[in-house]
């Protein structure tokens, strides 16, 4: 028997949670549930977090977690509760399957059988944003190599674990060449010690419509987090409808699985909702917790309900579909056919699935750090560069000099464009002068210059060389 934390959440979060454990425990699953309050009734109740302490200590103290789609209320004050639990809990992997099921749910795209696999902690999803000027704000996309590492290897063991063929790469480091740049990076490294697995990189955004026209192509696709959780939902709609797929977010201690799907309040408590995207997450969870003779039965139950055409109202089609039914009366199919198999689309069998077991994270040797410059980043009201250069140039110590300014990215000093529009905020870029080293006294010097000299500094950032590589970017037309 096996204790798990259950959430049932919001919209329709409860009535596809009450189905899918009629089904658990129909197919003879060994689990004793823990059930907790998380959401919006808990954010409206003044904690902003979303979750009470006592939630977090039941999640921890069993491991894994069956959530069921949470309701974030807007605006300001709020964060993302499904952001903070995976990355509190460690859980780097999210981890969606994605199959047709053609003929029996309607897609132009019968052959598509594909996994996600998304960076779950960092990249923009970090959530650090600052306003720093009236008309700019900032978010920070933050990439590690420990992140990048851990989420690159578990695509390849998955795909070893699975027997599929092909893991596949997607960035955008054609732009972001640091970031993103040390994503694939990372990929091409560890790619070297899978010489069994096929390994390709896309830029995300013809990756992306590839995805969209031709699915076929993928096996498994490893990527950082935002553009995992575009190009999932992407996937999971093509193959038929999102309300089918469900995830699972594997860390090193703990493990949460749910639908991919939001809350449709505009549903919830009404019998119509489909449960089997939360289903599909619930199925994920008894392969993790050593149950797979139950999650094989209860998936080859659902392929075979889904066969015979019994279907909830976002799948249900006339000439294809048998019986629409509710959200109760679909589990109640399920259940009936526990212990068949479909007879067209192809049956599974969970007989050789065993929990992955990582190495952890090896430190790489501290590389040899050189301070370059600063990046001092003001705001500047006057929209003209060559005068903010003037009194930029003014404020430099000995040792140090001006010598780019950028706005929203593009250099607009020296030489710039009078067509390029600018907005109140701009990096300026001061280096050592030839044959001199700045040190981090001379950028408290020219921060305290700036300050007399009335220049509002908002913000800056050190410019080093890791190895004697240049590690920061130049100005967009430098």
């Amino acid at each position: 028997m096996t204790k798990i934390t259950v959430a049932k959440g919001d919209g329709i979060g409860p009535e596809i949670m009450d189905a899918t454990l009629e089904i658990l425990k129909a197919a003879g699953a060994q689990i004793e549930v823990d059930e907790i309050e998380i959401g919006e009734k808990v954010y409206l109740s003044g904690n902003t977090s979303g979750i009470a302490p006592e939630s977090w200590d039941t999640i921890r103290q069993n491991k894994v977690i069956l959530k069921a789609p949470i309701t974030t209320p807007q605006g300001g004050g709020y964060k993302s509760l499904n952001v903070t639990t995976r990355k509190t809990l460690g859980l780097y992997a999210n981890v969606r399957p994605v199959m047709s099921l053609y003929p029996f749910v309607e897609t132009k795209h019968p052959l598509m059988d594909l996994v996600i696999v998304r960076e779950n902690e960092e990249d923009l999803y970090a959530g650090i944003e600052h306003q720093q000027t009236d008309e700019v704000v900032q978010c920070l996309k933050l990439i590690s190599r420990p992140g990048c590492e851990k989420i690159i290897r578990y695509a390849f063991e998955y795909a070893k674990q699975q027997n599929r063929k092909k893991v596949t790469c997607f960035t955008k480091d054609n732009i972001m060449k640091q970031t993103d740049g040390l994503f694939h990076k990372v990929f091409d490294e560890i790619a070297k010690e899978y010489p069994e697995i096929k390994n390709e990189h896309w830029i995300v955004d013809i990756g992306a419509a590839k995805v969209a026209e031709s699915p076929e192509l993928f096996d498994v696709i490893v990527m950082p987090n935002l553009y995992g959780d575009i190009i999932s939902d992407i996937a999971a709609e093509i193959a038929g409808s999102v309300g089918l797929c469900g995830s699972a977010n594997i860390g090193e201690e703990c493990a949460m699985f749910e639908a991919i799907h939001g809350t449709a309040p505009d549903i919830g408590g009404k019998n119509i909702a489909n449960p089997s995207g939360l289903l599909q997450g619930a199925i994920m969870m008894l392969n993790h917790i050593g149950q797979s003779t139950v999650a094989e039965t209860i998936q080859n139950a659902w392929l075979a309900t889904l066969e015979q055409g019994v279907h909830t109202a976002d799948i249900y089609k006339e000439g294809t579909s048998s019986l629409k039914v509710g959200t109760r009366e679909f589990a109640q199919a399920v259940i009936t056919n526990l212990g068949l198999k479909p007879k067209q689309l192809k049956a599974v069998s969970f007989a050789n699935n065993k929990a992955l077991h990582l190495p952890k994270y090896q430190r790489k040797t501290v590389s040899n750090k050189v301070l370059e410059g600063v990046d001092l980043f003001v705001q500047w009201n006057d929209h003209d560069p060559n005068e903010l250069a003037e009194k930029l140039k003014r404020i430099t110590g000995k040792g140090i000099e001006l010598t780019m300014i950028t706005n929203r990215g593009i250099k607009v000093w020296p030489n710039g464009f009078k067509e390029t529009f600018c907005t109140d905020h701009w990096r300026c870029r001061f280096n050592p002068t030839k044959g001199t080293q700045i040190e981090k006294s001379n950028i408290i010097d020219l921060m305290k210059n700036a300050l007399d000299a009335n220049i509002d500094t908002i913000k800056t950032e050190n410019l080093y060389s890791f190895d004697g590589k240049m590690e920061y970017s130049m100005g967009q037309g430098q």
